[in-house]
């Protein structure tokens, strides 16, 4: 009897379903280079893994990253085959066994070694510097503006509970009030406002949307004895937003250039000398250049990375 309760838990042991690895596969694929400052990411490789009958494909991109996930639950240690395929390097398959470590694959290019002398007279690239253009804002004094205003009224008279009153509600109190306009594409800067005549002391400055500054601005006085006068100063200024120009110098590796942009970088382009000539090569959207293969890759504070690689027949000087 024993026995055979033994061997029924052993069955149901058996049985019992396993937990499946039913986590993703990240990596990264990279040129093959033993200098590390070479190594450039490598988008738009097709990456297919196999293990344990299940195949998931993806492909990697602008920094060279892939990620994928299963169809079905596969299990952990088992071996994954992963193949890698670009038009332009020569394939690739590496086997490990099946964890959550981060798989980094170094393929070869199809031209074969790039570091090695190349038959025939290669073309020079040099004195390369980046330009783009980001949007600048230049602000312009025009002039200042002075304007009084009175708050009129009769002191000492008591506050018979009828708004406006003082502060402590003893004296009745005049509101008074003045609002500017700058004008189209002009603002105010350093608003002051003071009580120049009468009896400033019993006065009161109620909302003051004066020191923020602006094309429009205003604000609001409160007066509880005689008749004051109140001065408001301020600078005009002109705003201008116009492109300013700038100037990079991109790091150089091997056959490999790299260079960032700034979020409000705009209209990039390369200056360089090809056969001693001077010219001017705009990047566009396609990123197309005739002498250079790029990619770029977009961080999440919108920076912008661009890596380029020769194309046979160049050398940088």
């Amino acid at each position: 009897m024993a026995v055979a309760v033994g061997l029924a838990i052993v069955l149901l042991i058996l049985e019992l379903p396993r937990p499946g690895w039913d986590k993703s596969l990240t990596g990264a694929v990279l040129m093959a280079n033993a200098d590390p400052r070479k190594q450039l990411p490598v988008p738009n490789v097709e990456v297919t893994a196999q293990a344990g009958g299940t195949t998931a494909t993806t492909k990697s991109d602008a920094s060279g990253s892939f990620h994928m996930n299963w169809r079905v639950p596969v299990w952990p240690g088992e071996q994954v085959t992963l193949s890698f395929r670009h038009p332009d390097y020569q394939p690739l398959e590496i086997t490990r066994n099946l964890s959550d470590q981060l798989y980094i694959a170094h393929i070869q290019s199809s031209a074969g070694n790039k570091e090695m002398e190349p038959e025939g007279v290669e073309i020079p690239v040099s004195n390369i510097r980046v330009r783009y253009a980001v949007k600048a804002t230049t602000t312009i004094n025009i002039g200042s503006t002075a304007k009084t205003f009175e708050v009129a009224n009769i002191g000492n008279t008591p506050c018979t509970r009828k708004q406006p009153c003082s502060p402590d509600g003893r004296w009745k109190a005049a509101i008074g009030s003045i609002a500017l306009d700058a004008g189209d594409g002009q603002e105010f800067q350093n608003v002051r406002i003071s009580c120049i005549a009468g009896p400033c002391p019993f006065t009161k400055i109620d909302s003051d949307e004066l020191s923020r500054g602006g094309r429009k601005i205003q604000a609001t006085v409160r007066a509880w004895s005689d008749t004051v006068t109140f001065l408001v100063e301020a600078d005009v200024v002109h705003t201008l937003i116009t492109d300013s120009i700038r100037q990079a110098y991109p790091s150089v590796f091997g056959r490999g250039m790299t260079f960032t942009l700034p979020p409000t970088g705009q209209g990039a382009s390369i200056e360089a000398e090809v056969y001693g000539v001077e010219i001017v090569f705009p990047l566009g959207p396609g990123l197309r250049l005739s002498w250079a293969t790029c990619n770029l890759q977009v961080a999440s504070n919108r920076t912008r990375l661009y890596s380029c690689e020769l194309k046979p027949g160049y050398r940088f000087r």
